[in-house]
């Protein structure tokens, strides 16, 4: 196995602080997911992954391969074990997710646990303001991703063997007892912003979930980037990235979509700076009122303090970004002075406030 620049934009060749003992996952992969005639050649994805994510080919076939970061990890973070469990269990029910191949757990290998999984061909839109498409295509394509996400909360988790995926009911304070420790655990500096979120939450989280306590397997990450579009139809063919998935409350998910709405990050996702409306991208409430029609709800009471909620779970998984680049370890694009982390804390106040 060679890693090499495969020549693509969004392939490039292996870093040298990810390179992997490419003769031991050549005999792995041999003996565990196909052997083709053709050496393989590895190559890496070079953004918008938090787990260092690879391609393998050999010929015209491919793979993906994607790790654990190496390094010492934050507790309960990079479960690349629970992305191969929920995509092979909603694969079985026709839900739009790559064919799951492999997983290994033998850190011998590659120095973490990883997985292999069948490589799609399709449109990832890394810009959530769709430049270069026309309105009714971009109206589409929010639309899918609207619908894409009530079909996942619809799915029933039980029946496709995920009854243990999680703890079900109280998901909101054990989320955010989990982030104020995943935030402390990586914190380099006093963020007031931040403060104020982990002191106030808690207590309004605690009001809301006192009339509404679902359950539904929730992404924890559902946005534009981690979906894949079919080559020319605007209809999602793989949702990506699941590493934070969970048995969850599904309106996590619908609250986290919307930090779109409110972010200003060029590397996480905007929409600032365009008119929605000419655009045809539906704005915050249009948005959230297509998915209340697709789940049976008239509204969402206190989605402020939800959208508050999943804008300090994303400034702790930034802070976490922040600190692994510190370090030396990072993959993922982050902020050198960890504004991204500080915007996403500010934003969140004013909207509990709003």
């Amino acid at each position: 196995m060679t890693a090499i620049d495969p020549g693509t934009p969004l392939i490039g060749a292996v870093r040298d602080n990810q390179r992997l003992d490419e003769a031991a996952l050549d005999a792995w992969f041999r003996t565990h997911v196909a052997d083709p005639a053709q050496p393989l050649v590895l190559g890496q994805f070079n953004r918008g992954v938090s787990n260092p994510t690879y391609s393998i080919t050999a010929g015209d076939q491919r793979w993906v391969l994607r790790k654990k970061p190496p390094g010492t990890l934050l507790a309960s973070a990079h479960q690349v074990d629970r992305e191969f469990r929920v995509m092979s269990a909603l694969g079985q029910v026709g839900f739009p997710v790559p064919r799951m191949r492999a997983f290994c757990d033998d850190a011998s290998v590659v120095g973490t646990a990883f997985y292999v999984m069948d490589f799609l061909e399709g449109r990832i839109f890394r810009n959530a303001r769709l430049p270069g498409l026309p309105p009714a295509e971009r109206a589409a394509i929010y639309d899918n991703l609207n619908a894409t996400l009530a079909q996942l909360h619809q799915v029933d988790h039980a029946a496709i063997g995920l009854a243990d995926y999680g703890r079900p009911g109280n998901y909101f304070q054990r989320q955010i007892d989990r982030w104020i420790k995943q935030y402390r655990g990586a914190e380099t500096e006093a963020i007031p912003a931040m403060e104020r979120l982990m002191a106030e939450l808690p207590a309004r989280l605690e009001q809301l979930a006192q009339g509404s306590d679902e359950v539904s397997i929730a992404h924890g990450d559902y946005r534009l980037e981690n979906v894949m579009f079919h080559p020319t139809e605007p209809r999602i063919i793989a949702v990506l990235d699941w590493e934070l998935s969970t048995l969850g409350h599904p309106l996590a998910d619908i609250a986290y979509g919307c930090i779109l709405y409110h972010s200003n990050s060029e590397s996480w996702g905007t929409l600032g700076g365009i008119d929605l409306a000419a655009s045809g991208i539906p704005d915050e409430s249009a948005y959230v009122a297509a998915y209340c029609r697709r789940t049976g709800r008239t509204s969402i009471p206190g989605f402020n303090v939800y959208l508050a909620f999943s804008m300090f779970r994303l400034a702790s998984i930034g802070q976490g970004v922040f600190k692994r680049n510190l370090i030396g370890i990072g993959n993922a694009p982050a902020s050198a002075d960890n504004s991204h982390t500080k915007h996403l804390a500010a934003t969140a106040c004013a909207i509990l406030d709003r």
